[in-house]
């Protein structure tokens, strides 16, 4: 099992997807040998939208984050660890994996999903005078 490959410019696409135009989901973001793809669907100052591609035996894990993120499987299996807990997830199911919890992907087979993050804006709020009085 391969751990966070490496994921080129053109496999991370940070700028949005197409307004106005149809989709389709699934079709967001191609299985790739050996990689693990992202491309953004949306990105905006209170959050964004993602689609990623998981190929078999790729493992992308994540210390923390500092927002909630709502994951949907679009194809696939997958299993996510959050925190010490393992979870198994099939083809339209969802989970959220909290604020500050450490997380892992792991592609026991292909996999696509789909992650959002909205973030808090009080939270934000909270954060910029903390940072502003420790310059």
């Amino acid at each position: 099992m391969q751990s966070a490959p490496p994921i080129t410019n053109s496999q991370n696409n940070k700028s949005e997807s197409p307004k106005s135009n149809k989709h389709i989901v699934v079709e967001i973001v191609e299985y790739v040998p050996d990689c693990i793809v992202s491309k953004t669907v949306v990105n905006k100052n209170s959050g964004n939208v993602t689609a990623t591609s998981f190929d078999e035996g790729e493992k992308l894990c994540e210390k923390t984050i500092e927002h909630d993120i709502y994951v949907q499987i679009i194809d696939g299996k997958a299993s996510i660890t959050i925190g010490s807990e393992l979870h198994h997830l099939n083809l339209g199911d969802g989970i959220i994996i909290p604020a500050n919890i450490t997380h892992c992907f792991i592609a026991d087979s292909q996999f696509k999903m789909i992650t959002t993050i909205i973030k808090d804006f009080k939270q934000e709020q909270a954060i910029i005078p903390t940072l502003l009085q420790n310059n």
